[in-house]
């Protein structure tokens, strides 16, 4: 493979993307494809919308854009794309809120955020995901804010699009000093979104709180140029370039934000209810963007438990998001979790993940109170397995009975950690679930924040996993004993079939020769007894 030719063709790609024009010709381009003028919550949506949608066998929608890298998450995620971001898309009042993935440690709440980023990235780089931004502006602004507030509403009939926000304080002041008011002639460039270049992506994580300063968020003053242009207010004496101006048009993810001081999260409240924040001396700015954060459980309640906290929390939608209770998707995790490695030479024996997988989702059920219904029964139930006496309709009855199942019990990072640990013994060239068994419960001893009576609760998992893979085993032993087990079951399947077809052909026989005897003679009918067969 030609290195350096591929990056010189990637490269040429990327200035195929480029679009370069002003204002009237940007209007036209509103009018045949409307959709580049959309906010970034309507975009969002598309880009998932546009991976594909499936229906799931219990009616959920299975969204491909995160079915690659997310299992078990089914629910969950059809709640949030439905009741989040399909919602936000058509303008209704949930886009004004921030959104906020609760859930346990290695749940997948960053593995969402990070595939909104990076999808992002993607999109905007196909014609359907195009957006548009008015030139050297460093909040990549949307160039319907050119037009008057007066004409807004003539401009918005005609295009067939909504106008929302004001000019940032750089591009006010560049409209009057370098176009002289003239907007159809103000550059317009397509924006290509990338967090590494912070165009449209932003992250914003707190640090100490008495040393992190909330230009971080807002930007900052550059004093160096206030003694040329003489005034703090004069917008070239300012840096734009805090996240929420560097994510404008996109998203912004504000991670461990309940762990935030409370200066940068009212910051939040104007923007999420309003679409604007305050910064320097300037009037409020307009910011089109998702802010996405994501935290635990304990810290959510502790910060619901803040009277203070009143007024943000109600500028959230919170999303919860549990671990996987399906054991077919817990052996997907793992599966992807190794796959990611360079581990190469040792051979992990079938049915190995698969035990690992029950003991993991065994701690995160809760014991039910329906007759006859055992933590096993339930997660046979849960994987899509026939189990005796009961049906699907129970599996809904079961999850409303426990609906925070799934919010507990062991994390898969700590499980893959342990399957590593035996993964990498000297001379280890096979691991089969006994081992991984013996290393889950080795680690057992090693978690600090395990207590001895949760000890005991989790070494009878192990045993139950165990015990499980005792009998998936013995299956396995008894159909190797069978000589061509698949052989024999076909040839026992097509004698059975030959059976039937020849009792069936025989009743056929039997009716003909009945349909004879009853109509011959004089043209007299003679009623006769049917023979037995």
């Amino acid at each position: 493979m030609d290195i350096i030719g591929r990056i010189a063709a990637y490269r040429a790609k990327e200035e195929e993307l480029a679009w370069e024009g002003t204002f009237a010709d940007y209007l036209e381009l509103v009018r045949k494809y409307p959709t580049v003028a959309e906010s970034a919550h309507a975009r969002i949506y598309q880009m998932i919308a546009a991976a594909g949608i499936e229906k799931a066998e219990n009616g959920h929608n299975v969204y491909r854009f995160f079915a690659q890298d997310l299992f078990g998450l089914t629910e969950p995620i059809d709640r949030l794309v439905e009741e989040y971001f399909h919602s936000a898309a058509k303008r209704l009042d949930v886009r004004k809120r921030i959104l906020l993935l609760m859930g346990p440690v290695s749940g997948g709440k960053s593995t969402i955020v990070t595939l909104l980023k990076e999808g992002l990235e993607r999109f905007s780089r196909t014609p359907e995901g195009a957006l548009y931004g008015i030139r050297d502006c460093p909040m990549h602004e949307e160039p319907l804010h050119l037009v008057p507030q007066e004409l807004r509403k003539e401009v918005e009939a005609s295009l067939g699009v909504r106008i929302e926000g004001n000019l940032c304080p750089s591009c006010r002041m560049r409209l009057q000093t370098d176009y002289g008011g003239k907007i159809e002639k103000v550059a317009v460039e397509r924006v290509l979104l990338s967090e590494n270049d912070r165009i449209g992506i932003g992250t914003f994580s707190p640090s100490d709180p008495k040393s992190q300063d909330i230009a971080d968020l807002t930007g900052s003053i550059d004093f160096s140029t206030i003694g040329e242009f003489g005034s703090e207010s004069d917008p070239r004496a300012y840096r734009f370039d805090g996240e929420l101006n560097k994510a404008n048009r996109g998203l912004m993810e504000f991670q461990e934000m309940l762990k935030c001081d409370e200066k940068f999260l009212w910051h939040l409240l104007s923007l999420t209810q309003e679409g604007n924040f305050k910064a320097g001396r300037f009037a409020l700015i307009s910011a089109d963007e998702l802010v996405i954060a994501h935290t635990n459980e304990t810290e959510y309640r502790n910060f619901v438990g803040n009277k203070r906290n009143e007024a943000l929390q109600s500028r959230m939608i919170v999303m919860p998001v549990p671990y996987n209770l399906r054991v077919s998707e817990e052996v997907k995790i793992y599966h992807k979790l190794i796959g990611q490695s360079d581990l190469v030479g040792v051979h992990i024996a079938p049915h190995a993940l698969w035990t690992a997988s029950v003991f993991s989702v065994l701690t995160r059920l809760k014991e039910s109170k329906k007759q006859g219904m055992d933590l096993l029964k339930k997660l046979n139930l849960y994987d899509g397995r026939t189990v005796e006496g009961f049906k699907d309709k129970d599996i809904r009855e079961l999850r409303t009975e426990a609906p925070d199942e799934g919010m507990f019990g062991i994390d898969p990072r700590y499980v893959i950690n342990r399957i590593s640990s035996a993964l990498i013994r000297q001379d280890t060239t096979c691991i089969n679930a006994l081992d991984v068994l013996r290393a889950i419960k080795d680690g057992l001893d090693q978690h600090a924040s395990i207590g001895k009576e949760d000890r005991e609760r989790l070494l009878n998992f192990v045993a139950v996993a165990r015990k499980e893979y005792d009998e998936l085993a013995k299956k396995e032993v008894q159909k190797a004993f069978v000589f061509a087990y698949e052989e024999s079951a076909k040839t026992l399947l097509e004698n059975y079939l030959d059976h039937v077809e020849a009792y069936c052909n025989w009743q056929k026989f039997q009716e003909r020769q009945r349909a004879r005897v009853a109509w011959r003679g004089n043209g007299r009918r003679t009623v006769k007894a049917p023979v037995a067969v």
